[in-house]
């Protein structure tokens, strides 16, 4: 308890620093040509990605398991299998979107 106390502590103290950090004036930095929306944008899709393909795996290998425990529930388990990958391949098309909207 004391370690997540401690750490919690340090997360404020460094959030509380930050923004003045970050507010110091200077002279103005060179003109970037960086698309840094679209960079951001790929690793998103990315992580988006795998998180699915994680998603999927795992949703195809209990079901699997779930099927060789017990046959006699093969219609409920196919049934919340694809209802399951459905969710999961909608949550990576989302982020798809929002990142196609976004970067245009």
């Amino acid at each position: 308890m004391r370690r997540y106390a401690l750490f919690l502590l340090s997360v404020v103290v460094i959030s509380l620093f930050a923004p003045a950090a970050f507010a110091q004036g200077g002279a103005p930095a060179a003109v970037s040509t960086t698309n840094w929306v679209a960079l951001a944008a790929g690793f998103s899709m990315a992580i988006a990605s795998v998180g699915g393909a994680i998603g999927q795996g795992m949703a195809t290998a209990h079901a699997c398991e779930g099927l060789a425990r017990n046959p006699g529930a093969e219609g409920a388990i196919r049934f919340a299998l694809i209802f399951g990958l459905v969710l999961i391949e909608s949550m990576a098309l989302y982020t798809f979107a929002i990142i196609f909207l976004k970067v245009k």
